[in-house]
């Protein structure tokens, strides 16, 4: 079974400004393999972060140095005069699966609702690139974008929830859920089941998280659900959030296993991994 880790950050330079990460000015692909091996993880998608200017390129030196560990969801800026020409030949960079954004904000989150980034669901749909958003108080929004552009595959971070930008735990950090099963019914949205344990106040295997993770598993099915861990916030090792999956989720079977830990958000996204041993 390959275990595929659908978002983490690398970055090599200054603190994340996300306090929710690790405080530390690096964590590099290095650094990452190595914990990777530890956990029993095959592989990962980088999400180059924004506090670091060198993210992208070290995300590019980890596809050419690491083969088959490592590909890229990157962004292209809003306001740049040459971004639908970026768009339609994203693909052609090595590795790189597709686009993602966090809709948290103002004056993001409101280009969302009023039609503003209409351009970019149209070319990110022509060019058959995926998008993967953060987007808590938008997933209506995103509902109605996933219907009106049925080629465009629209995947939900972290459970849909604020992943580390937020400090609520538990029940308060999921009242967004039924807005997130309504979008099930849509079968271009898919949903990241990241950093669940960073939602738990409590310790591995993170009980409470279960019941969260089961309606979405009921809701979207093991096709369109896809772990992983954003490992620089979690409270706990790799291996921990790779069993609390294979080892804790009985309704999960081996099939299902195989899906939700890595097969599914390569065939998802696109990622022909040359999987080795695996």
């Amino acid at each position: 079974m390959q275990i595929v880790d659908a978002q983490i950050h690398l970055w090599g330079t200054g603190l994340p400004s996300n306090p929710s990460h690790w405080q530390v000015t690096s964590f590099t692909p290095a650094e990452a393999v190595t914990l990777m091996d530890e956990g029993g993880v095959h592989a990962a998608v980088i999400h180059p972060p924004s506090w670091d200017p060198g993210s992208v390129e070290m995300a590019t030196s980890a596809v050419r140095d690491y083969p088959g560990r490592f590909a890229i969801m990157g962004s292209v800026d809003f306001e740049d005069p040459e971004a639908k020409s970026k768009i339609a030949s994203w693909r052609e960079q090595p590795v790189m699966l597709g686009l993602r954004y966090t809709f948290l904000h103002e004056p993001a989150r409101q280009w969302v609702a009023d039609g503003t980034l209409d351009w970019l669901w149209a070319a990110a749909e022509e060019a058959g690139v995926p998008v993967s958003v953060l987007a808590t108080d938008s997933l209506g929004d995103f509902g109605r974008i996933a219907e009106r552009h049925p080629g465009l595959r629209v995947t939900i971070d972290h459970l849909g929830g604020r992943g580390g930008l937020t400090t609520l735990k538990d029940e308060e950090a999921m009242v967004h859920i039924p807005e997130l099963l309504a979008l099930a019914k849509l079968p271009n949205v898919a949903v990241k089941a990241t950093g669940a344990p960073g939602y738990s106040s409590e310790a591995y295997p993170f009980p409470k998280m279960h019941t969260y993770l089961q309606q979405i598993y009921d809701a979207f099915g093991p096709e369109r659900m896809f772990w992983g861990t954003d490992i620089s916030k979690m409270p706990c090792s790799w291996d921990e959030c790779v069993r609390m999956f294979t080892e804790e989720l009985s309704w999960l079977d081996a099939r299902d296993k195989r899906l939700v830990m890595g097969e599914a958000i390569c065939a998802w996204w696109g990622w022909d991994r040359d999987l080795g041993d695996e």
